[in-house]
């Protein structure tokens, strides 16, 4: 099992079992920060057969960096058969990441098709379900005759930096139309989807809620953050420019220069261009890198307040956060900056402004006691991912299957 997979067990309720599963995602199987497809389909695994399909590169790449690193690998993986990871099956396809281009996506409309299509064939997938966080999985569709479609919209991808905005809302446009089943993540996103899809369940994200709250017992605490002086503010994720505010975050430390603030987490991944400079001239600002997702509870265990502060521009506008659960089940406060998606969630403040921001900091600290703690999990405990595995395999399950392509002939 990969370091940091899911081990809380399932809880009762409704699950898909006995399927075959082709899953696009938007990421690699291996990364540094799970996201909601690997949390999903690494415990879709326990019961189905699945096939994931790992990123088609929907960014175009730069010549630099880890860029650089994840051509190479794809280049050497390309054209290999699919490998055994965590109880699933991985295939990384070989495709142009020059999605912009007319003449990049016809090689790809053939390049992929072909590659999966000998993937399940050697895995014995049949009629598979068809679940795609990415619309560029349309090309798909004909050639694996697929039981079901299900689009599974976390992010507003075409609002990343070096994604083709207009080619990748066409494509989503027409795969959310012909989907039987699209999911979304967000409210911002559900409300857009509906005008284009029939049949639209919003399901924000959500949390491994017994692993986090391990971070209320007695055990170890992160090395690194362990050494920064108390009160510590803890950001978990990816430190990138196109979702942190890095303005906010160093005009807030330097209101509270008693408190560690420590962002743990890669520094640019997705966004190459991220610049941390400001962050680093704030002496009690800490870039403590990333961790195993199994490594997150001992980080959580040594924090003595959540944050998340983001950015407001388009991409955050349809962003549930995963770590706001994760936070709470580890029974911190948390402090925000105003983002729709998380707008009335208990226990979690918001903030507009630096001041504003450092005074909810101050409150949320001043809220840090053992009950409080304790009374946070608890809320939590509801929001796990399991609990949304059933909610979305009752869905699933109501569904009639698509006919075959030759009864459709």
């Amino acid at each position: 099992m990969v370091a940091g997979g899911p081990q809380s067990p399932p809880d009762a309720g409704a699950r898909l079992r006995g399927r075959d599963i082709v899953c696009v995602g938007f990421a690699d199987w291996r990364t540094d920060l799970w996201t909601n497809q690997h949390h999903l389909m690494s415990r879709l695994a326990r019961d189905n057969r699945i096939l994931f399909v790992e990123s088609l590169g929907l960014r175009q790449p730069r010549l630099a960096g880890r860029d650089v690193g994840r051509m190479a690998r794809r280049l050497r993986r390309g054209l290999a058969p699919p490998r055994a990871a965590d109880g699933l099956h991985v295939l990384s396809p070989l495709v142009l990441p020059l999605h912009r281009f007319a003449a990049a996506r016809a090689v790809n409309r053939r390049l992929l098709p072909a590659l999966v299509g000998r993937a399940t064939r050697r895995l014995g997938l049949r009629r598979p379900i068809l679940w795609a966080y990415v619309p560029q999985a349309e090309v798909l569709v004909e050639g694996l005759d697929p039981s079901l479609v299900v689009y599974h919209c976390v992010d507003d991808i075409a609002a990343q930096p070096g994604v083709a905005a207009a080619d990748f809302r066409a494509a989503e446009s027409r795969f959310a139309a012909t989907a039987d089943l699209v999911l979304a993540s967000a409210p911002g996103l559900a409300e857009r989807l509906r005008g284009v899809a029939a049949n639209v369940l919003y399901a924000p994200n959500v949390a491994d809620t017994a692993r986090f709250a391990a971070a209320l017992e007695p055990g170890p605490v992160d090395v690194a953050l362990q050494a920064l002086p108390r009160p510590r503010a803890v950001f978990t994720g990816a430190v990138v420019s196109s979702k942190l505010d890095m303005e906010l975050i160093a005009a807030v430390a330097r209101r509270r220069p008693a408190v560690s603030f420590a962002l743990v987490g890669p520094v640019g991944p997705g966004d190459p261009l991220t610049d941390v400079s400001l962050l680093e001239a704030e002496p009690n600002v800490h870039l403590l890198g990333g961790r195993d997702y199994a490594e997150l509870p001992a980080v959580l265990r040594g924090a003595d307040v959540g944050l998340i502060p983001y950015a407001r521009n388009e991409l955050t506008a349809s962003i549930f956060p995963m770590k706001v659960y994760e936070y709470l089940a580890a029974g911190l406060p948390v402090v925000a900056t105003e983002l729709p998606s998380i707008a009335g969630v208990a226990e979690v403040a918001t903030a507009s402004d630096p001041e504003a921001f450092a005074v909810a900091v101050d409150r949320a600290l001043a809220d840090g006691g053992a009950e409080a703690r304790a009374r946070r999990s608890r809320a939590a405990a509801g929001h796990s991912w399991d609990a949304r595995l059933a909610e979305i395999a009752t869905a699933v399950e109501a569904l009639p299957p698509r006919p075959p392509a030759e009864a459709r002939r």
